[in-house]
């Protein structure tokens, strides 16, 4: 059984800094982009940053770039977002994905698993 675990969620100041994670469990992702996708209350599920979890390679979300750097640990079988200068808006519950390289990294539509999310909360 396909999991994605968030972790590294939490209330943090405008300026500061957070470190979430999203462990994989159940199947081997080496022809998958693992993605980070983010969702405000009232507001529709976007994309946060992708990373292709066999090459490396890496995207990002305008409103993020600059700012987020993501990564993957192949051993640990577990992705990073480093979260840094964090503003109010950034607030959301952000969800890690997976879906097969060469779809659209920024589809949610073409993620095949989902984590439960974990919450972001920045304060002003």
């Amino acid at each position: 059984q396909v999991q994605l675990v968030e972790s590294g969620g939490g209330l943090v100041q405008a300026g500061g800094s957070l470190r979430l994670s999203c462990a994989a469990s159940g199947r081997t992702f080496s022809s998958y982009t693992m993605d980070w996708f983010r969702q405000a209350p009232g507001k529709e599920r976007e994309f946060v940053a992708a990373i292709s979890w066999s090459r490396g390679n890496t995207y990002y979300a305008d409103s993020v770039k600059g700012r987020f750097t993501i990564s993957r640990d192949n051993v640990k079988n577990t992705m990073y977002l480093q979260m840094n200068s964090l503003k109010p808006e950034d607030t959301s519950v952000y969800y890690c994905a997976a879906g097969p390289d060469g779809m659209d990294v920024t589809w949610a539509g073409g993620m095949h698993y989902w984590g439960k999310g974990t919450l972001v909360t920045v304060s002003s």
